[in-house]
């Protein structure tokens, strides 16, 4: 199931039954644990842990140095979950000692054609990142969020879960969990309505959700002001806490 020519490293550490396509090189310090497919001409550096069924296609670059010029050659890491998809020409960097020395990545995540995963992002669960996209160090994606196709995302911003982030979008500031955002300069365009309904969220929670949408974007309120308000939709609606948590710890401020 590895070709022979492939080159692995005596170092790595492959399970029985991953599969390495031909001019694929695998350094030392790389983990790979059972079911996962690597294609042709990838190459994956360490300290790097790949979980299991992850499918990584031809040309892609995994775990090598950050793109950070205070990086002097510290050991850092890569940490990658199960079942993710990495197409072509993926490049994911390890993370740098000043943002914690990881970078970390879910489950089921699907990483379309030439997308970038920069050094100390965190990335969670059921993520797309579409053809293109870029993701700066320091970022953080929460579970579900889709990134569109040639949108980039700035340092240490945060896109909370089941966000949709549009094509061609500069993400600047933090986007808040369940809403659309879109534009060179993005603007928030409501709630993502259509993806809560294929992921099975009620109609009475979406209403919820629309309501705190409302409270934060159109009413001209302060954060305090918004969040007092939105304090009394919890118990309705749970999830809107999500979306407090963030609009109370943001640093960089909101995309509105």
């Amino acid at each position: 199931m590895i070709d022979v020519q492939a080159y692995i490293d005596p170092k790595a550490k492959i399970a029985p039954n991953v599969t390495i396509g031909p001019w694929t090189w695998i350094g030392p310090d790389v983990e790979i644990d059972e079911g996962t497919t690597v294609g042709a001409h990838v190459v994956i550096k360490g300290p790097t842990k790949i979980g299991k069924d992850n499918r990584i296609f031809q040309f892609a670059s995994i775990g090598d140095d950050p793109q950070d010029i205070s990086y002097q050659g510290e050991t850092t890491y890569l940490d990658i979950g199960d079942r993710n998809l990495i197409r072509e020409y993926c490049m994911i960097n390890r993370g740098t000692k000043k943002g914690g020395s990881i970078t970390k990545i879910g489950h089921d995540n699907y990483f379309m054609a030439h997308t970038h995963v920069g050094h100390d992002c965190h990335l969670g669960n059921h993520t797309i990142l579409t053809n293109h996209a870029a993701l700066s160090g320091h970022a953080t994606i929460d579970d579900y969020a889709i990134i569109g196709a040639y949108s980039a995302v700035h340092q240490f911003c945060h896109v909370g879960e089941h966000a949709f982030v549009g094509k061609s979008s500069y993400v600047t500031k933090d986007v808040l969990p369940y809403i659309i955002v879109d534009g060179r300069t993005p603007t928030a365009y409501g709630v993502n309505s259509r993806g809560l309904k294929r992921r099975g969220f009620t109609s009475e929670t979406i209403d919820g959700l629309k309501r705190a949408y409302k409270i934060i974007f159109r009413q001209g309120l302060t954060v305090s002001q918004a969040l007092a308000k939105l304090d009394e939709l919890v118990s309705d609606c749970p999830d809107v806490a999500k979306m407090m948590a963030i609009l109370t710890e943001s640093e960089r401020g909101i995309i509105r």
